[in-house]
């Protein structure tokens, strides 16, 4: 073959030059990838260091609960450590069809489907419903995996400003009168992953109703926390038959990994036998199934839990806007502290984390640039002493930052 003197251009080269993390290392205040060497608990041990744990979802503090734990060994005895296949083929235990009739019992709808993680979960269920004619449209502060999950559907993707409903009702009536002939499917987040605000679910439905759209809920951070029973954001708002799709994860609430939609029997039906997501992948093992099942047990009958992780949470809105510091709508137990600018938001963490605190710093483009934050979550296990630790430190940086006088 002749030889020619062209350049082609390599795959990499845009690896070799990414070094956005090396530089926040140099700096002493990369966040990320640090390996605890403890249990996963209100207080661990993370590169040898003590710290508060404040930075988990484990919201009603079920991952260490003497039953969960008992229940995993168990099944990982009786059933060996995986399942060696999907759920479609050789992969379904007993356990699984024994926790989709909990899930949709507990979500009180028809019926339920496990995934094998929330991401897929989402992944699977929006680009096996949205087809090339059909329409999908999510908040602009929706979930990586919506966002992903809409992209890979053959549909178009339209997203409202965040939980703006005006500007919702405009997106739709627009898409409504230039797509007719598709169904179209709303995707929110329930209570938002970051901010800690609640989807205004009431206007939501009833514009959706006016269109004819179909509506789903990613619940993945309200389950076990929102709702008289823990069912989530459309038990909080009383919407339980208005919302279509209820989406949720087993790596918060439910101490585990997986995820899981609830819905009529013929829509899980359909994604049961249509999701690639679902199809193709390994079902979640004996271990993580059991643990789930467990969690409910737990959460059914100690309601006492979710109203401790409500008072912590209260409490902990209330110290920080008292002490003057900006976190923004929540109303849940995600607390986020509004720092600015990326390295601020790296080094103000570095600081809580040299000072016994763990937490997650968030930037762009999880949320607007400019508005990089400092993520604080809360459990019910989180004890008044704990909490104060975290009060006197968190106060201690942010005047040493300039944040609060």
């Amino acid at each position: 073959m002749e030889k020619t003197d062209v350049t082609y251009p390599d795959l990499f080269e845009k690896c070799f030059a990414y070094t956005d993390p090396q530089k926040v290392m140099a700096l002493g205040i990369y966040p990320y990838f640090h390996p605890l060497q403890s249990a996963p608990g209100d207080e661990v041990v993370i590169d040898g260091h003590k710290c508060i744990m404040v930075g988990s979802n484990n919201y009603l503090g079920l991952v260490n609960h003497p039953k969960v734990k008992e229940a995993a060994a168990n099944a990982a005895l009786k059933y060996g450590s995986g399942c060696t296949g999907s759920r479609f083929l050789n992969g379904t235990l007993d356990l699984h069809l024994e926790l989709e009739e909990r899930l949709a019992k507990f979500m009180h709808r028809p019926a339920a489907l496990v995934f094998s993680t929330g991401f897929q979960t989402n992944l699977g269920t929006i680009s096996t419903l949205i087809g090339k004619n059909d329409a999908v449209i999510i908040d602009r502060q929706d979930h990586a995996c919506i966002v992903d999950g809409a992209r890979l559907s053959y549909g178009k993707v339209y997203k409202f400003a965040h939980n703006d409903m005006d500007d919702f009702e405009r997106v739709l009536s627009n898409v409504r009168s230039n797509n007719s002939r598709g169904g179209i499917l709303i995707v929110v987040d329930g209570v938002f992953s970051m901010e800690g605000d609640i989807i205004n679910l009431p206007r939501l439905v009833e514009v959706a109703e006016q269109y004819n759209a179909r509506v789903m809920v990613d619940d993945a951070h309200a389950i076990g926390v929102l709702g008289k029973t823990g069912a989530g954001t459309a038990e909080h708002f009383d919407l339980i038959d208005k919302v279509d799709i209820t989406m949720g994860t087993f790596s918060k609430s439910f101490a585990s990994l997986g995820g899981f939609i609830a819905a009529e029997k013929e829509v899980i039906n359909y994604i049961k036998h249509r999701a690639r997501a679902l199809i193709f992948s390994a079902s979640i093992p004996p271990a993580n199934a059991a643990s789930v099942i467990a969690a409910l047990d737990i959460i059914e009958s100690e309601p006492e839990r979710r109203e401790r992780m409500w008072k912590n949470a209260h409490r902990m809105q209330k110290e920080f806007r008292s002490l003057g510091f900006d976190i923004g709508n929540t109303e849940t137990p995600i607390v986020p502290i509004v720092v600015g600018e990326d390295l601020d938001a790296f080094a103000f963490w570095k600081e809580l984390f040299d000072n016994g605190v763990f937490t997650n710093p968030v930037i762009s483009p999880a949320v607007p640039p400019g508005q990089a934050m400092i993520r604080t979550s809360y459990t019910a296990t989180h004890t008044d002493e704990q909490l104060d630790r975290v009060v006197e430190v968190v106060a201690k940086v942010g005047r040493k930052k300039g944040l609060i006088s």
